[in-house]
């Protein structure tokens, strides 16, 4: 999906100043150094491209549309000192094994004046590269979201990610390309939830730190301290075999799953900057039927 003359102008100015901001207050490091970090990354366009790139580079074994399989695979693979996992709704714990089995509807708000830089960040730098087209009003989602399952396996038959590809319906525009895996990293004592999104020559990985609050909503939360904590990476790769590593401190996010007075899952996402709200999302998720198997295994 192209954008205008002025727009793309735009899109590489933002993304020069982003990658200025990279050089500037990231770290270099060595990738043996941080396999915690360690991920997909993207070329000039995202699309759904990364998850073919990823699975011929790794030897992975690609499948497209999956009518079964979850975000978290095992669920109990986030238990440590920190999380128990049985503590967690029975209807969470199914949502994220068996994510292929669910729908959702979507609703998006957006707080001034953080939206007016959202809105230029993505009709612009979002839609050139085709990734992070968060939405920035309720209309773009009143028509719902493409949702796809895609399951990335090792020779073995484990799950090394699940990828899930997000569109909107009225254009087709991607609202994220994410690949999902856990586990954990040096300043946290449990399992984490890590989601990477590639991007052109590297990926926004978001480390989540799993709860349960007190009221029993599970709670997935990017709130961290330092480096190597939980927390948002802006990653850059250098050569083969180094990154710029841009942790943004100021850049949280957190999710929310628990169950309605009418026993309905919902989701709150919530992303704020600078102490700002930017961005709110509220999901209604529904379990449906699994359709008949009709998974696409295309070879690495």
């Amino acid at each position: 999906m192209g954008v205008g003359p002025i727009r793309s102008l735009v899109a590489a100015a933002g993304a020069t100043i982003i990658y200025g901001l990279i050089w500037l207050f990231g770290r270099k490091v060595r990738r043996a150094d941080v396999p915690w970090l360690d991920g997909p990354v993207g070329t000039e366009h995202i699309g759904d491209r990364p998850y073919e790139e990823c699975a011929r580079a790794e030897g992975l074994e690609l499948v497209r549309n999956a009518t079964e399989g979850g975000l978290v695979p095992d669920f109990d693979a986030l238990t440590g000192s920190s999380f128990d996992a049985s503590r967690a709704d029975a209807a969470v714990r199914d949502f994220y094994e068996h994510t292929a089995r669910y729908r959702m509807d979507v609703w998006a708000k957006t707080w001034f004046p953080a939206n007016v830089a959202l809105w230029l960040l993505v009709t612009t730098i979002s839609r050139k590269v085709n990734q992070l087209n968060f939405p920035v009003d309720n209309f773009e989602t009143a028509a719902g979201m493409d949702s796809e399952i895609v399951l990335l396996r090792r020779s073995d038959g484990t799950i090394r990610y699940t990828g899930w590809f997000r569109r909107l319906v009225t254009d087709g525009r991607v609202l994220y390309t994410g690949f999902y895996m856990t586990g954990e990293v040096p300043e946290h004592s449990s399992p984490c939830v890590k989601v990477i999104f590639p991007m052109p020559g590297g990926n926004a990985t978001v480390i989540l730190r799993p709860e349960i609050a007190a009221d029993g909503t599970f709670v997935l939360d990017s709130s961290g301290k330092r480096f190597g904590d939980v927390g948002f990476y802006r990653i850059q790769r250098v050569g083969e075999r180094a990154l710029r590593v841009w942790r943004i401190r100021t850049l949280k996010e957190k999710f929310r799953l628990y169950l309605d007075a009418k026993n309905v899952l919902r989701c709150d996402h919530a992303i704020r900057f600078l102490g700002l709200p930017v961005l709110r999302l509220h999901y209604r998720i529904e379990r449906t039927k699994p359709a008949a198997a009709r998974a696409d295994a295309l070879p690495a």
